[in-house]
């Protein structure tokens, strides 16, 4: 094969020559129609906009409570997970990041009872169940939380 037979695997489309005269069939409006906002040039409108009227979103009545704003997600993770490091070592929340386990610390490492734990590991989490700590405890392990400082706790400490 030589460079002067080379040809793309998809056709090249012929494009559309807008505003070129009417016997071109995309003349004088250039396929927008007639006049109005959408017909000008830079001219978007947002989904939501109902020209003026006023729209669904002020219409319904809001109820209830988000608190979505001060949501704290947390890294889960469950015992089972746990199981996939040596007898007697410290999982802290580096370690698991390093490790690949988890993606995004996020607001900190959460440890859940799911699944059983086969080693003694001592683990260092920011929250940790009551029934993923008594399963590592049951095991000699050790758990410990990371305390997380708040804006509160800082300032009073100054």
């Amino acid at each position: 094969m030589k460079l002067n037979q080379l040809q793309p695997s998809v056709p090249k489309k012929d494009r559309k020559r807008v505003g070129r005269g009417e016997s071109s069939g995309l003349g004088k409006t250039a396929g927008k129609g007639s006049n109005g906002q959408k017909s000008r040039a830079g001219a978007s409108v947002k989904p939501y906009f109902e020209g003026g009227q006023m729209p669904l979103y002020r219409r319904v009545p809001k109820r209830g409570f988000s608190n979505s704003l001060f949501r704290k997600d947390y890294a889960v993770i469950n015992l089972s997970d746990l199981n996939r490091f040596e007898e007697g070592t410290e999982v802290t929340p580096e370690l698991l990041v390093a490790t690949g386990i988890v993606k995004k610390l996020g607001a900190g490492i959460k440890v859940l009872g799911n699944g059983s734990l086969e080693k003694k590991v001592s683990v260092k989490a920011h929250k940790v169940s009551e029934s993923a700590k008594a399963a590592v405890e049951a095991k000699g392990g050790s758990v410990e939380i990371i305390e997380i400082k708040s804006f509160a706790d800082v300032a009073k400490n100054n």
